[in-house]
């Protein structure tokens, strides 16, 4: 029966996906990245109910490395040679802000909010490029820092009460990750992509172990099966967004990713039954308005003759 499901895949199903056009080919990469990321949030949000983010999180990192373990020992020790230890060491522990503080918001606030406040990513990548990599953008992309900015102080609603933490604790993963994203440039010139995938295994794992054993709780074995799945979900995710980027251009595909806030905003509403509220949704569309700014490409300047 397997044999036969093989022959199927490979001699119908993957023949008739690779015949199709790249960037269709990208997009429904990125949208099944977007479907297991989504499940996976859904999961944490449910666990975090009662087990601790830490716990959660090394748990998800034992079982990513239990996965990519095989390419690490196939390489190994050239994978752990590098001459930019700080570097990795400066993403890791950015990384490891934007998962507490994302996750921590994820559990807290409604799902379709925490995901909306995840795209402001794009934001802080154009103001990390222009400050730390010295990369020039134009007024369009100014622009696109303001909407994006706007759309965030809609959904944070300040008022006379002041604003939420968990809120708070979205935009901080959103900026975190955006840093991640402009080291990760810096580290890909230098080292292999499987060196970052040791430094951040081992890392991230032994920065979470005393965190996790401290607040641990004894996880039920419903509990435990989630917090795998969470590991296995986050391995897929990122293993469809780089097979997405490998056959799709960037700017064609990437906006096919805001459909997870229709994918985050169903889950709310039948899980947790949670309901959009409207500062949501006009913070959503000015957020994503401002990451589609940002993706097309930046026009030739002109000088006059």
């Amino acid at each position: 029966m397997q044999q036969k499901l093989a022959i199927l895949w490979h001699g119908y199903v993957a023949v008739r996906f690779n015949s199709l056009p790249r960037n269709l080919r990208g997009g429904l990469w990125i949208l099944g990245g977007g479907i297991f990321f989504t499940i996976m949030v859904t999961l944490i949000k449910i666990v975090g109910e009662d087990v601790s983010i830490f716990q959660i999180l090394l748990v998800r990192q034992l079982t990513m490395t239990a996965v990519v373990m095989p390419a690490i020992a196939a390489n190994f020790p050239d994978a752990l040679r590098t001459n930019i230890v700080g570097l990795h060491s400066m993403r890791v522990a950015l990384a490891l802000v934007a998962m507490i503080a994302g996750f921590t918001a994820v559990i807290h606030l409604p799902l379709a909010e925490a995901t909306t406040l995840s795209f402001a990513k794009s934001i802080f990548v154009t103001l990390f490029a222009v400050w730390l990599l010295r990369e020039h953008a134009g007024r369009r992309k100014w622009l696109a820092v303001l909407l994006g900015f706007v759309g965030v102080i809609v959904i944070l609603k300040p008022d006379v009460a002041g604003l939420n933490v968990y809120a708070l604790l979205g935009i901080l993963s959103a900026a975190a990750a955006g840093c991640v994203m402009i080291l990760i440039r810096k580290i890909a010139q230098v080292d292999r992509p499987v060196t970052i995938l040791a430094y951040q295994a081992f890392m991230v794992g032994a920065l979470m172990l005393l965190p996790a054993i401290y607040f641990w709780v004894p996880p039920t074995p419903q509990q435990w099966l989630f917090m795998v799945a969470i590991g296995l979900l986050a391995v897929t995710s990122q293993f469809a967004n780089i097979q997405a980027y490998k056959v799709g251009e960037a700017s064609s595909i990437a906006p096919v990713d805001y459909v997870r806030l229709l994918f985050a905003g169903a889950i709310g509403w039948v899980v947790f039954h949670e309901s959009p509220q409207i500062e949501t949704i006009l913070g959503a569309a000015l957020i994503i308005a401002a990451s589609l700014i940002t993706l097309r490409p930046q026009p030739p300047e002109t000088t006059p003759r």
